[in-house]
């Protein structure tokens, strides 16, 4: 009997580049900058997912309940399972799972209860409060619409908690689990959101939408937020074909996750446990280095987190310059779904065999990719992303 093995058959993208797969990778791929003004404020500039009617995936009395964050994980999972012609009502509920990852949990639901609290006092406060901010509610509000009663869970690690949550859902497919529904969505761009981040010395102070968010470019001055993710199917590789899976778009090749113990915001000031992230996803997969097609790199977007990327690249790939990209300077920095939106990309493009590019800025460091780039043959794509407090995670897609 052959190991089980992990595949990525549905893609369910909500994002500043576009509300499903195929607005999302035209944007994508005509390079369009989504990152724009939020009005007054201590954040200037964020990217916001347009045009996403929440009425159209979620049911008002869910509304109610539940915030920004989990209607965009609602939205995300129903676009990705029918993107991947899945009906979980067909199969048996104890073989399907969720798990998901996120930040900072609902942000806008928990300012408004809040509000209440101090304005009106207790009793106005909802009753859904205890659930609705909190980071769990995602995946529990899947589990109930999808009826996936196999493993439920959720993982925090900021900007690295989605690949995660990818690395515990394959393992549950290697385990026997027949399909998890995973990825990270985040809506940090509400008032009490953004006050959160102005403290940031990472937060980019910028008003120009082109000049803000430019990693790795000499006059990198930080990041740019922005909301939404993608949520991701992901089966068992022989019963993806065998029920007719229209794409199979990448297989979970190997994962890897190593911590700085340094700090508890900052990272470590060199690049060694994030190298070693890569250096045992790639071995896992069963590849080398020389075998990676692209990285999709975290792109902090200030000097010196840059620097020990670049570090990090630098002591996985040798002298050779391996294409990198950072998409996300075209939608700033989504924490949680972020590295989830980077598996959408680099799943798509071991799909169709071109590599997104990073916009709007340039490096004499690394051979980035700055236009849309065709390779033939592009077989092996490595995801890395690094977390507030010294998380380090990386994951390698092959072609199934």
């Amino acid at each position: 009997m052959s190991a089980r093995r992990a595949v990525i058959t549905g893609l369910g993208v909500v994002a500043p580049t576009g509300v499903g797969v195929t607005d999302h990778w035209e944007a994508s791929l005509a390079g369009e900058n989504r990152i724009a003004a939020v009005g007054s404020g201590p954040v200037p500039l964020a990217g916001q997912v347009r045009g996403f009617d929440d009425s159209e995936f979620v049911d008002s009395k869910l509304r109610v309940q539940t915030d920004r964050w989990t209607w965009f994980a609602l939205a995300g999972a129903h676009l990705a399972l029918a993107d991947a012609a899945f009906d979980p009502s067909m199969e048996n509920p104890y073989d399907l799972s969720v798990v998901t990852a996120s930040g900072s949990g609902g942000n806008a639901f928990g300012q408004r209860e809040i509000q209440a609290l101090w304005n009106q006092g207790p009793k106005a406060v909802s009753a859904y409060q205890s659930i609705g901010w909190f980071y769990a509610a995602s995946s529990g509000q899947l589990s109930i619409k999808h009826q996936l009663k196999g493993a439920c869970g959720v993982l925090v690690a900021d900007a690295a908690g989605a690949i995660d949550a990818l690395a515990e859902a394959a393992r549950l497919v290697r385990g026997g689990t027949e399909a998890v529904v995973t990825g990270g969505t985040e809506a940090p761009l509400s008032p009490y959101a953004l006050a959160c981040q102005s403290s940031e010395t990472a937060l980019s102070g910028g008003a120009d939408p082109d000049r803000a968010y430019r990693p790795f470019s000499p006059d990198a001055a930080g990041y740019v937020p922005a909301e939404g993710g993608a949520i991701l199917l992901v089966e068992e590789r022989d019963s993806a074909y065998g029920r007719g899976a229209p794409t199979v778009y990448a297989e979970i090749a190997g994962t890897a996750s190593t911590h700085d113990a340094h700090h508890v915001t900052d990272p470590s000031p060199d690049h060694r446990q994030y190298a070693r992230a890569m250096r045992e996803a790639i071995a896992r997969a069963g590849l080398a280095p020389a075998d990676i097609g692209v990285v999709f790199a975290d792109g902090a977007g200030s000097r010196d987190r840059d620097e020990a990327e670049v570090a990090a690249l630098r002591e996985v790939f040798g002298a050779r310059r391996v294409p990198v990209t950072v998409p996300k300077t075209m939608t700033g920095r989504l924490c949680s779904g972020g590295a989830a939106l980077d598996l959408a990309w680099a799943a798509l493009a071991l799909a169709d065999g071109v590599i997104p590019p990073t916009i709007n800025t340039t490096s004499t460091d690394l051979d980035l990719v700055t236009e849309p780039r065709l390779v033939r043959g592009l077989s092996a794509a490595l995801v890395t992303a690094r977390g507030a407090g010294g998380f380090n995670s990386a994951a390698v897609l092959t072609r199934p």
